[in-house]
C-alpha cells in the first residue's frame, strides 16, 4: 500500500523538475506561437510538438501494459459539452496572449521575480474558483447540462476499435500516427535539430507528463484513500492552492497543489543559482489591465475547457481524448485571434 503521502512527494518533484525546464528553456505554447507566426522562429513550437508526442507514447504505453487507467481520469468522461469545451478553450487562448502567458509560464516567471506573475496567478485562482464553485458555476452547469452528449466513443483508439479495430491495435495505430506526426513537424526543420536546448526540454516535459500519469496511477495508488488519475494541470491546482494557502485547516495537500509548489520552488532554486532573479513590476496601468483581464478569462477559461495549454494541450491530449482535440482547437483559435489580429486590437498582442 503506498503512502498517504507518496502523491504529494511525487508531485512536488515532478513539479520542481518543470519549473527547471520551464525557466531555462522558457518552454511556454504561448511564446512558441507567437515567435512562429510573428517572428518566424519555430524552436519553440517544435519543443512543445517533441513534448506531446513523448507524452502521447508515454500515457499510452503505461495504459497498454494496465499500468494506469487513464479511462478513469476527467478527461475521458463518457458525457461532455463540446460547445462549453471550445468557449473555455477560446477564452483561454485569448486570455492567455493577453497575459503574455499562461497558468504554467506565469508560476515559472513569479519565481524568477516577476510580480506581474503573482497577479495574474491571484486572478486565476480566483476567477476558476467563481466558474468551478461561485458565482458563475450555476452559469456553467446549466450550459453543461444543455448541450453535453453521450457518444459512443470519447478518444481516437476508442473510435478505431469501433470500426472493426482490435482494442490494442487500435490504440498502437493511434498512438504511433499521432507520435510520429508530431516528431515529423518538429524535426523536419533544419535548425530545430541543431537546437539541443530545445529538443532536451520538449523530450523532459514530456516524460513529466509520462510521470504524472505514474504517480497517480500506479505508484501513488492506495484503496483506502483514492486519488484522481490525472497529471500536469493547473487551472483547478492553482485555484485549489490559492484556497490552501487561505484555509488551510481542515485542508489536505494533493498532487495538483504539490505540482504547483514545486514548480514555484524549482523555478525559485535555478532563478538563485544562474543569476537570473530579478524582481519586476508592471510599466503601466494599461499593461496591467490587460494582463488582470487576461488572468481572468484564463481562470474561467479553463475551469469551462478542464485544463490550459498543459492540462488539455499536453496531459488531455495524451489520452487522446476527443474533449482534449475540442478544447485544443479554442485554445489556438483564440491565441490566433489575439496575435493574429494584433493590427485590429493591439492590446492582445502587448507584450
Amino acid at each position: 500500500m503506498a503512502l498517504p503521502e507518496t502523491p504529494v512527494l511525487l508531485g512536488f518533484a515532478i513539479g520542481a523538475a518543470l519549473g527547471v525546464v520551464g525557466l531555462l528553456s522558457g518552454f511556454c505554447l504561448m511564446s512558441g506561437l507567437r515567435e512562429w507566426w510573428n517572428a518566424d522562429d519555430g524552436s519553440k513550437i517544435r519543443s512543445y510538438a517533441v513534448a506531446l508526442a513523448v507524452a502521447i507514447a508515454g500515457a499510452q504505453l503505461l495504459a497498454g501494459f494496465g499500468l494506469v487507467e487513464i479511462g478513469k481520469s476527467l478527461y475521458l468522461l463518457p458525457s461532455f459539452s463540446a460547445p462549453l469545451i471550445f468557449a473555455g478553450g477560446l477564452l483561454f487562448g485569448i486570455g492567455m496572449v493577453l497575459a503574455n502567458g499562461c497558468a504554467s509560464r506565469a508560476l515559472v516567471l513569479l519565481g524568477k521575480g516577476n510580480l506581474r506573475s503573482l497577479v495574474v496567478l491571484v486572478i486565476i485562482g480566483v476567477a476558476a474558483q467563481m466558474t468551478l464553485k461561485g458565482l458563475l458555476a450555476p452559469a456553467r452547469l446549466a450550459i453543461m447540462q444543455w448541450t453535453q452528449v453521450t457518444p459512443a466513443s470519447v478518444s481516437v483508439p476508442a473510435l478505431l476499435s469501433s470500426i472493426g479495430i482490435g482494442d490494442e491495435l487500435a490504440r498502437i495505430a493511434a498512438t504511433l500516427t499521432a507520435s510520429g506526426a508530431l516528431l515529423l513537424f518538429a524535426f523536419s526543420d533544419r535548425s530545430f535539430r541543431r537546437s539541443t536546448g530545445q529538443i532536451a526540454a520538449g523530450v523532459a516535459v514530456g516524460l513529466l507528463v509520462t510521470a504524472g500519469w505514474l504517480s497517480t496511477g500506479w505508484l501513488g495508488v492506495d484503496e483506502f484513500n483514492p486519488i484522481p488519475v490525472t497529471s500536469l494541470t493547473f487551472i483547478s491546482p492553482i485555484a485549489d492552492t490559492l484556497q490552501y494557502v487561505m484555509l488551510s485547516t481542515g485542508l489536505s495537500l494533493n498532487f495538483g497543489i504539490a505540482v504547483v509548489l514545486g514548480v514555484l520552488t524549482g523555478s525559485i532554486a535555478t532563478a538563485l543559482l544562474t543569476g537570473r532573479f530579478q524582481v519586476e513590476g508592471y510599466s503601466s496601468a494599461s499593461q496591467m489591465s490587460r494582463s488582470i483581464l487576461g488572468a481572468a478569462l484564463m481562470g474561467a477559461g479553463g475551469a469551462m475547457a478542464y485544463g490550459c495549454s498543459v492540462g488539455q494541450g499536453l496531459t488531455g491530449l495524451s489520452t487522446l481524448a476527443i474533449p482534449s482535440f475540442i478544447a485544443v482547437a479554442g485554445i489556438l483559435s483564440g491565441a490566433a485571434l489575439g496575435l493574429r489580429g494584433r493590427v485590429a486590437m493591439p492590446a492582445l498582442a502587448a507584450r
